[in-house]
């Protein structure tokens, strides 16, 4: 009964250090987006795709509707 407790306990410690070791530090460089809430959007935000092209005439690269509100926010890339 011990040995199989003690083999499991292994098995168990080995399997979280395959994992850990998978799971370590990867460097992947993604963009960041800016927000800004937009000041030319009129309304509540039902469309992401209109209020992306509202923020395209602010010269953001696209923007989506966020929050409770409903409110349009403009993204471009810092």
């Amino acid at each position: 009964m011990a040995q199989s407790i003690r083999f499991f306990a292994t098995l168990f410690l080995l399997a979280m250090l395959v994992m850990a070791t998978e799971m370590g530090p990867t460097r992947i460089v993604e963009a960041r987006h800016c927000e800004s809430l937009s000041h030319r959007f009129k309304g509540p935000c039902v469309s992401d795709k209109n209020c992306a092209s509202v923020c395209e005439t602010e010269r953001f690269s696209g923007g989506n509707c966020r929050g409770f509100r409903r409110r349009c926010f403009c993204t471009k890339p810092c």
